[in-house]
């Protein structure tokens, strides 16, 4: 499952679970695009729950949009992470740190107050 909800001028709210195809991840990473377009100096909350590796034709899919992906990317100032799986919130800490202009930060689920918090108020 993957949903993208646009909440207000510069947040995108993404919600993730389970494994994504590739059929899946063409269309996720379409509304990804369709929804950010006329974002600058974004915010992405993701909730990802219960989140498995993507199969091999989504990763091919991802890879064959990465001009597309990079330019979506650059939109964002800041994203955070919920999740109860651990090496999810060590895996998109890195990432944050492998992509200039993006900070990534994780937490845990029950933790959505705070991680709003942190992307509306955080010094920029």
């Amino acid at each position: 499952m993957f949903s993208v909800e646009k909440v207000g001028d510069d947040r995108l709210d993404i919600a993730m679970s389970g494994k994504l195809d590739a059929q899946m991840m063409g269309l996720a990473l379409d509304e990804l695009l369709e929804k950010s377009a006329e974002i600058e100096h974004g915010k992405m909350l993701f909730d990802v729950v219960e989140y498995h590796l993507p199969s091999l034709g989504a990763i091919g899919v991802e890879l064959s949009r990465i001009p597309a992906m990079m330019g979506f990317i650059r939109k964002f100032d800041r994203a955070a992470v919920l999740s109860d799986q651990d090496w999810v919130k060590k895996i998109s800490e890195l990432e944050g740190t492998l992509m200039p202009g993006l900070t990534i930060k994780a937490f845990s689920r029950d933790q959505r107050e705070e991680a709003v918090t942190w992307l509306e108020y955080a010094p920029e």
